[in-house]
């Protein structure tokens, strides 16, 4: 998919249209300084020791690479970062679009 490398659009901040720098984010995955990483796994954990449902095996089963009939999608979602060159302030796009390469000219 072949894009400008700007575009004007409305500033959410600046309150009016503006010229716009467009920068393809890739996600790096989860670490130690990421919000969900610690959280997540112990809430999870946690509701295992109580009565209820537990964790429904999460622990147990293998990695979903592993099953059967379970292959890795060939495109990725764009994940579209505009910067405003007045403010420098940064706004997503609202969805993605599945595409293999993302290009900008």
């Amino acid at each position: 998919m072949k894009m400008p490398k700007t575009t004007k659009r409305y500033c959410r901040y600046c309150k009016k249209h503006t010229v716009h720098t467009i920068k393809n984010q890739s996600f790096k995955g989860l670490n130690k300084t990421h919000t969900m990483s610690r959280g997540a796994k112990s809430r999870v954990k946690s509701r295992g020791l109580r009565r209820g449902v537990g964790n429904l095996g999460r622990f147990s089963k293998k990695a979903m690479g592993s099953w059967k009939r379970y292959g890795k999608k060939q495109t990725k979602k764009t994940d579209l970062r505009y910067t405003c060159k007045e403010c420098s302030k940064t706004s997503m796009q609202k969805k993605g679009k599945r595409t293999k390469k993302v290009e900008f000219k």
